[in-house]
């Protein structure tokens, strides 16, 4: 592949692990978080792409790619949970699916999360974008008082700004929320209206209507079942400029500090490749995998106007950029391939929702001049719960014991191309089905009505063979290991920690505790 292909520089040529930094020394560090991106849906990791992607390319040639690296789950919510907190949010409440846009926050008061660890080492923290874990809005729908702040939301968890929309677009309450308000609310309403240039694919733009008419009911995720709450002025297509121009601005006000020493931290998950796929005019015709592939074409450009930003700021040097998905490719990915010969998958199984590779290897881009080789590959198996240890070894803060309990460093992977050890890594399914990761062996766990599976990773990337007959003892091996990891409350060493709730469910192959 265009830069799996490219050998790994000599250990002795990279930098010694980055230690504590001092206060002047901080890196400035933005994650960019795409939405249902596929592992092959940037240009550097499939040779047989049917869009260019050339920003996602730069970040891989100017930095290190992780060819190894897994979102936490397979859906939004619980990826974004584990991505943000270093902890598996099957550990929490949510044991499957996703939140909707009204929900007590699944991140709990005082955990630790990325910004609140950032913020408490000096930084100036932001989130624009997509949030899905949760919101308490003023009142009920149908019957709110936007007059009053909304709470249990990124301000609460570290972040100092917050710009951008509560959840996936099919969940409602749309607006363009500035801190805790919108300044345009959602005091209207819409259903989903046909997309004709995406397959299988929904609208959220006006006509909008003025009243809901039937309430409707809502799951006990607080899925919405009848009309989307809706600001007048929302518009589905603007969100990915909206975010960068917001990210851009924002930056820009921070600039000046973080020369002289004051550094930021930026998250900025954006909404797309996820339904709805409407990219922008000018980007329309422009792959040859139709809509989604010229929504990824948007995207990519975006985030080339963060790199340009940073160039331009004096701020590239010391500014670690992550690139990354919470999850595999949507279901479409199947019809894309078909009509268009784009596998969104990669060389994977399957795609989002799935406990198969397709469902949770994702790109994984890390940029940062001062410390990382350009052009260079780790084949360290990584999670994405890993980035709190890491940035907290780069602040030189120790994680306490109830923090991070999912989280182990890569640093020395990142700046030294090491094989960082690490305790096997829990996949989780969006349908609550486990795997657990060691080295090569792959152990897929049963369910009620499913066997388990072992595969081989390295002979066998796509899981096309099932070798748990020849490596009974491996398997035997591994499910006393995922056994110990879930009800110790923790994989990285420590004192065990506990679960938000006892043994559930999908647990069938452990006695209750």
């Amino acid at each position: 592949m265009k830069t799996i292909l490219r050998l790994l520089l000599l250990v002795s040529l990279l930098p010694l692990a980055v230690s504590a930094a001092s206060a002047a020394d901080k890196p400035n560090v933005i994650v960019i978080y795409t939405d249902d991106q596929g592992y092959g849906d940037a240009g550097c990791l499939n040779d047989l792409s049917k869009f260019e992607t050339p920003n996602l390319d730069r970040l891989a040639r100017e930095g290190m790619t992780f060819t190894d690296a897994h979102c936490s789950d397979t859906v939004c919510t619980p990826s974004r949970y584990g991505l943000l907190t270093g902890r598996y949010s099957w550990r929490t409440t949510l044991k499957r699916g996703v939140y909707g846009a009204e929900k007590r926050c699944l991140i709990a008061d005082g955990r630790m999360t990325l910004a609140s660890l950032l913020h408490d080492s000096g930084y100036a923290t932001a989130m624009i974008g997509k949030w899905h874990l949760g919101m308490d809005f003023p009142g009920e729908r149908g019957n709110r008082d936007w007059s009053q702040p909304v709470r249990d939301m990124p301000l609460d968890k570290g972040f100092d700004y917050f710009w951008g929309i509560p959840a996936s677009m099919n969940y409602g309450v749309l607006a363009w929320f500035d801190g805790r308000h919108a300044k345009v609310p959602p005091t209207q309403y819409t259903q989903k209206k046909p997309n004709k240039i995406a397959i299988s694919d929904y609208r959220i733009m006006p006509p909008y209507e003025p009243r809901i008419g039937d309430v409707g009911t809502t799951s006990e995720l607080g899925v919405v079942r009848g009309k989307l709450e809706v600001a007048p002025d929302f518009v589905d297509s603007e969100c990915l400029t909206r975010f960068t121009d917001k990210t851009i601005e924002w930056i820009t006000q921070h600039a000046a500090d973080a020369r002289e020493g004051k550094p930021f931290f930026v998250y900025l998950p954006y909404t797309s490749p996820h339904k709805p796929v409407i990219p922008i005019e000018k980007f329309r015709g422009k792959s040859e995998a139709g809509a989604y592939g010229d929504f990824m074409i948007e995207t990519d450009w975006h985030v080339g106007r963060i790199l340009e930003l940073l160039d331009r700021e004096q701020l590239s040097r010391n500014t670690i950029v992550v690139f990354t998905s919470d999850n595999g490719p949507e279901t479409t990915w199947k019809e894309r391939a078909k009509k268009f010969q784009h596998q969104s998958n990669g060389i994977y199984r399957d795609g989002k929702r799935s406990i198969y590779e397709g469902g949770h290897r994702v790109p994984f881009f890390v940029r940062w001049p001062a410390s990382v080789i350009a052009d260079t590959v780790s084949t360290t198996p990584i999670c994405q719960t890993d980035l709190l240890a890491t940035l907290a070894a780069i602040v030189g803060t120790e994680l306490p014991d109830d923090a991070g309990e999912d989280s182990v460093s890569f640093l020395a992977s990142m700046t030294r191309g090491s094989i960082t050890p690490r305790p096997p890594i829990i996949h989780h399914s969006s349908n609550g089905r486990f795997a657990i990761r060691e080295g090569k062996w792959k152990l897929v766990m049963e369910t009620k009505k499913q066997p388990r599976e072992l595969y081989d990773l390295v002979s066998d990337p796509s899981e096309t063979s099932d070798v748990i007959a020849d490596h009974s003892a491996v398997a035997d091996s591994l499910a006393e290991k995922i056994s110990d990891i879930v009800r110790q409350g923790r994989s990285r060493p420590g004192p065990p920690q506990p679960n938000d709730t006892p043994w559930w469910d999908d647990l069938v192959w452990m006695e209750k505790f």
